[in-house]
């Protein structure tokens, strides 16, 4: 997949589940990301595809998350974040949070702000 620039659009907000997440490539401050975008109702949260204990990626398969209840679970150590804000609720790296990219909703359509 092309990342997306920082002017182009994400994703549609249907493309995600609501309560769920997805994976896009983006170009954040001019390098390739991969971010982890989850949607609750018309809200959006995204966040780059990292664990802050390792840095390993989040999901336990390309593009395919765990989240249970709003909250994401990193694959490798269960880490639990907030999904709204990324904070670390549980896990080797309780207290932190994940690295947080502001995005917005525009007439159904999800972009980098």
């Amino acid at each position: 997949m092309t990342p997306t620039t920082e002017t182009a659009p994400l994703c549609q907000l249907d493309e995600i589940p609501d309560g769920h997440a997805i994976e896009v490539e983006a170009m954040v401050a001019g390098e390739p990301e991969s971010l982890l975008v989850y949607r609750n109702g018309d809200e959006v949260s995204a966040f780059l595809n990292v664990c802050p204990h390792a840095g390993r990626r989040l999901d336990y398969a390309p593009g395919r998350f765990l989240v249970r209840n709003g909250l994401i679970i990193c694959a490798a150590h269960g880490a639990t974040f907030t999904a709204g804000d990324g904070h670390c609720q549980t896990g080797p790296c309780k207290g932190d949070r994940l690295r947080a990219v502001p995005v917005a909703v525009t007439h159904g359509t999800v972009h980098l702000t």
